[in-house]
């Protein structure tokens, strides 16, 4: 243990310990190694230090997202002018089509590889979720309102001041945006590589997610086989509409999925997705309305692995698929996942009730599927935020063409 310490923070020369200290990906692949690697080796009761850390952390920025999201999208829509109404239809368009897309890619790939794939797959799926690093205590922090409420409460507040003559309140708000930056800033972003150091620790702790993943390694293989091949297409198409290059613009957007893959949260990578897309370019304005609106409403790569998840299991258990309740399942579930928290696990529980309506997904398989997305949730997360980032360089584009956004800020 304190080798490895020894040799990040003492034989690194100083060019490289400044490198590692302006570099927040770096920062975020050494905390992921360290969390896998420590996880079996240091005492329980300094874990369990790391794990209360998590703990407290967590519980603030559930408190704080909804925050973000009046503290960025209010601003963004009041300073865009008299179209952010159409601005924000087309945002929502761009999301939800890529949400469908995803689903029915997943549904299309799954059904044609899984049923032979997974003919000689094993029923009998025994998850344990007992051994968990416990935090020594936790500090709750209540969120002032729902992901949803702030949501609807930015929208409504952000059109009237981009309709109206509301100087003063929108002069507010913009010095409300400049509180929540700060805080972005100083407390979040410096605080997430220990956070995600402690998920990575908890995850190679407990075994029960790499159990999962041992059980279902060929599904795991197709699904991220399938993130990869999606998020390639998308900023392909990105990549065609704003004529740059879409591998280059991937580049850039690697230090929000390396977040996504610890924090497990579109809305809490909210600010390395911000500012991963300003590097790629994107008006500050636009990218300060498209990337927490994305994060809330568009879970492509969420969607793309429950859909996969949920025919996996219906072949292992050799349940029928119908293809027109899949197709309606796909329809629900892209609407469900607007109204999906924007925490860890958020989507498959906001998509459970679907499951059981359409699908008929009893409490078992239910509890699989949990632990199956669980497993995978990181890597859907991720591709969730790489596909806000291609978003915003298509509405940017869109935008400017069209004159849709107001010159001044």
């Amino acid at each position: 243990m304190f080798e490895v310490f020894l040799f990040i923070f003492v034989f690194l020369k100083q060019k490289d310990m400044k490198l590692l200290k302006n570099s927040l990906l770096l920062q975020i692949v050494i905390a992921i190694a360290l969390g896998t690697y420590l996880g079996d080796i240091l005492p329980l009761g300094i874990s369990r230090i790391f794990s209360t850390f998590n703990a407290i952390f967590g519980n603030f920025l559930s408190f704080f997202i909804p925050l973000i999201i009046v503290g960025l999208i209010i601003p963004a829509i009041g300073n865009i002018g008299k179209e952010a109404g159409k601005l924000l239809v087309l945002t929502t368009a761009l999301a939800y089509g890529s949400t469908l897309l995803a689903g029915f890619s997943s549904y299309g790939v799954s059904i044609s590889i899984f049923p032979q794939l997974l003919n000689t797959q094993s029923t009998a799926l025994v998850v344990n979720t007992e051994k968990v690093l416990l935090p020594y205590f936790s500090i709750e922090i209540p969120p002032l309102f729902d992901v949803m409420s702030a949501l609807i409460l930015a929208f409504i507040i952000g059109i009237c001041i981009s309709k109206g003559p509301f100087t003063h309140l929108k002069g507010v708000f913009n010095e409300f945006q400049s509180i929540i930056t700060t805080v972005i800033e100083r407390i979040i972003i410096p605080c997430l590589p220990l956070f995600i150091f402690g998920v990575f620790l908890n995850m190679t702790y407990s075994g029960q997610v790499f159990a999962v993943l041992e059980t279902f390694l060929k599904i795991i293989g197709v699904i991220f086989a399938l993130h990869i091949v999606f998020l390639v297409f998308q900023y392909c198409v990105a990549g065609a509409v704003v004529k740059k290059n879409p591998f280059l613009l991937m580049k850039r957007m690697l230090p929000a999925y390396f977040t996504a893959l610890g924090t497990q949260s579109s809305a809490a990578t909210i600010p390395v997705t911000l500012e991963s897309t300003l590097n790629n370019g994107v008006n500050p304005k636009i990218a300060g309305f498209v990337v927490p609106l994305c994060a809330t409403i568009h879970l492509a790569g969420s969607t793309l692995k429950i859909v996969a998840c949920a025919i996996a299991l219906l072949l292992i258990q050799n349940t029928p698929i119908d293809p027109l309740a899949m197709i309606g399942f796909i329809f629900m579930l892209g609407v469900t996942m607007i109204a999906a928290p924007g925490v860890p696990g958020g989507a498959i529980m906001a998509a459970l009730g679907v499951l059981q309506s359409i699908l008929g997904f009893n409490q078992e398989q239910q509890t699989l599927m949990i632990a199956l997305y669980v497993a995978m949730d990181s890597f859907g997360t991720a591709c969730n935020v790489m596909g806000d980032g291609a978003i915003a360089l298509i509405v940017d584009k869109i935008g400017m063409k069209t004159n849709e956004v107001a010159v001044e800020a």
